[in-house]
């Protein structure tokens, strides 16, 4: 189906055709985009809420400032898509987040006007920061940079030190501040009060609108009236906000709150901070789903509600005949409030990720016993390894991408001293559509290397229970279980809670000539695998191994002195990971066998369906089957 763009929309191919129409125009371009917006993703799916919340603020971006000359820093890009399609990408936006099409984030080697690559929060006011002083030694001091940051992305610890450090420079630097008091969930904090605090004051707004009258007439009045104007500025911001403004206490020079739907007064706003040099912020008001009136109401739901009718709101959902498997987030939800139902030591921690990880089951169930602590990787660890000083069993769920933020936190809070904190990488593995910012594949090998870590993943439902039930046990340090995004296997999940012992794998099949030795979730395509060969008398042993650390070394002991060719399958990088330990265990212990390791190779990989992707990297039940086939088949050379 072809979408066609509006009439003001289909002439823009660049922002320089943006910047040639009449500001009156404008209006009716943030109308097209809109609805441009809703056109293709409720038909091909994608982030939503987001980028209906920036129309006007990404069409007055690009109409102000020379883009991309003027360099554009999204952070996180999930509000990025009308700026995509306003900088040349408007007739395959359709590809987004397919494979083979589009990034579903800003992404350096797919445009010029994507000036850094995004996908994780927090990073752009550095980025631009970067930018605005490397600008400043070549000597393009006509050259702007701006950040747009959403105050969800400004609770991670990175936007402060970037704001600290920008603030005693004098570089050409405008964070402009998307303040619409969501990221995917509901934004929490002091900090998310403290913006409430200035948007909801109306004597401040008033007074402000008036001051901004009044600066505007004294800038007239010669050299000095910068400094007169932002004397003046500060000290009516400082008596009617009854505190010094957060933003100017660290040297930027404060504007704001504006309509960030307002797209003239934008225009007029940006026009006017073109012309200020060094820092400064603009705190735009928002609304996520904003011309949506259903993704406006519920937020959450609209941020990637997947494809969906645009007239009536109704999202489409898949009807079955018989009970599916759940989500292993959502197994995991379930399972919290059951473990912390008989523990009172249990807790729950997640950073900004209560309903994509699924912890919200336990906040809403038992709110004093599970925390969102924000974008905030590195407090989330140290947090919950300052609940297990204490007693408590944390178990902090962080996506494995977003577990490499906080990872000297693991070493350093919690591996060194042996806490008792477990971890939980939900979306470990190939994310999909999200693509390289968001895969899950290091988690192995960064764990791996610490000492006192067990390292755990789960090959369906039960296992998953039954890892969260041992990582509680008495006497249990440092433990990480790691599953995909996706359902599960097991649509009768609920089962009995069993303690597995540490480092003790399974044998589900034994079998002759060749070992398949699987690590997760992934065992499934094994499992297909061994039952389509089985039909052709070909029998492989299958062993789902459950812990890369510690290794069940009994079983590994019988596999080597009864198997001469072995395969490994992970859905995590080869270098340092699964089939890395079982080969230096081979080594270690002087076997000498044929092993083919299958996981995801040294390379970035794109986005595209798990299938898709399990594919490319050679590790789907294809893959698999080759393998088998191909060692039967050849001769073990020692």
């Amino acid at each position: 189906m072809i979408i066609q763009p509006g009439e003001l929309l289909a002439s823009i191919d660049t922002p320089a055709d943006l910047r040639n129409l009449k500001e009156e125009q404008l209006l009716q371009v943030c109308q097209e985009l809109r609805q441009y917006i809703i056109d293709v993703v409720s038909i091909h799916g994608g982030h939503f809420g987001a980028s209906l919340g920036v129309v006007e603020l990404t069409t007055a971006l690009h109409y102000v400032f020379n883009t991309p000359y003027d360099q554009l820093v999204w952070d996180v890009g999930h509000q990025a898509y009308g700026h995509k399609i306003l900088t040349g990408r408007r007739d395959n936006f359709h590809t987004n987040r397919k494979y083979g099409g589009i990034s579903g984030f800003p992404k350096r080697k797919e445009s010029e006007y994507d000036t850094f690559g995004v996908g994780h929060s927090s990073t752009s006011i550095s980025a631009a920061l970067g930018m605005a002083v490397a600008s400043q030694y070549k000597g393009e001091n006509n050259r702007q940079h701006i950040a747009v940051i959403g105050d969800g992305a400004m609770t991670g610890g990175m936007a402060f030190e970037a704001l600290n450090h920008a603030g005693v420079s004098n570089a050409n630097l405008l964070v402009v501040l998307n303040d619409n008091c969501m990221s995917i969930d509901p934004n929490v904090g002091a900090l998310k009060e403290y913006l409430t605090d200035i948007t909801t004051s109306r004597t401040y707004n008033k007074v402000r609108d008036e001051i901004w009258n009044i600066l505007g007439k004294i800038s007239k009045f010669g050299p000095n009236a910068r400094q007169i104007a932002s004397t003046i500025e500060g000290v009516f911001k400082t008596a009617l906000l009854k505190q010094s403004n957060l933003f100017e206490s660290l040297n930027f020079r404060y504007f704001g709150p504006i309509d960030g739907h307002d797209i003239n007064h934008l225009v007029s706003v940006l026009n006017d901070l073109k012309h200020i040099p060094g820092p400064k912020i603009l705190h735009c008001l928002t609304t996520k789903g904003k011309g949506f009136a259903q993704a406006e109401k519920e937020q959450t739901k609209w941020h990637a509600p997947g494809l969906f009718d645009k007239i009536t709101g109704e999202i489409y959902k898949t009807y079955h005949d018989t009970p599916q498997p759940p989500k292993y987030q959502d197994v995991f939800g379930h399972t919290m409030v059951e473990l912390a139902e008989q523990n009172d030591k249990v807790m729950g921690v997640t950073p900004a990720m209560p309903s994509g990880c699924s912890l919200n089951i336990m906040m809403k169930a038992m709110p004093d016993r599970a925390f969102d602590v924000g974008i905030a990787e590195q407090h989330a660890v140290t947090f919950s390894a300052g609940l297990a000083t204490q007693g408590m069993i944390p178990f902090c769920n962080i996506y494995s991408t977003f577990m490499q933020r906080g990872y000297d936190q693991v070493v350093h809070d919690v591996c060194l001293q042996d806490l008792h904190v477990v971890f939980c990488l939900d979306r470990a593995g190939f994310a999909g559509a999200d693509g390289p910012t968001h895969h899950g594949a290091y988690d192995i090998a960064y764990m791996r290397c610490l000492p006192n870590m067990v390292i755990s993943a789960p090959m369906n439902e039960q296992e998953l229970r039954n890892l969260m039930y041992t990582a509680t046990q008495e006497g249990a340090g440092p433990f990480t279980i790691r599953y995909p995004r996706g359902e599960g296997v097991m649509p009768a999940w609920r089962t009995p809670l069993q303690v597995i012992p540490i480092g003790k794998g399974r044998t589900l099949q034994e079998g002759e000539e060749v070992a398949v030795l699987t690590f997760g979730h992934i065992g499934n395509y094994a499992v297909e695998v061994c039952q389509k060969l089985k039909k052709e008398g070909i029998t492989p042993g299958h062993y789902d191994m459950r812990f890369a650390k510690p290794l069940d070394e009994e079983l590994l002991h019988h596999i080597f002195q009864k198997y001469e060719k072995v395969i490994t399958v992970e859905d995590g990088c080869l270098p340092g990971g699964f089939g890395s330990a079982v080969v230096e265990f081979m080594t270690d212990h002087g076997y000498q066998a044929q092993v083919k390791r299958l996981g995801i190779p040294d390379k970035i990989f794109e986005h595209g369906s798990q299938m898709e992707l399990h594919r490319d990297a050679g590790l789907d039940p294809a893959a698999i089957e080759r393998t088998v086939r191909e060692m039967i088949a050849s001769t073990v050379k020692v």
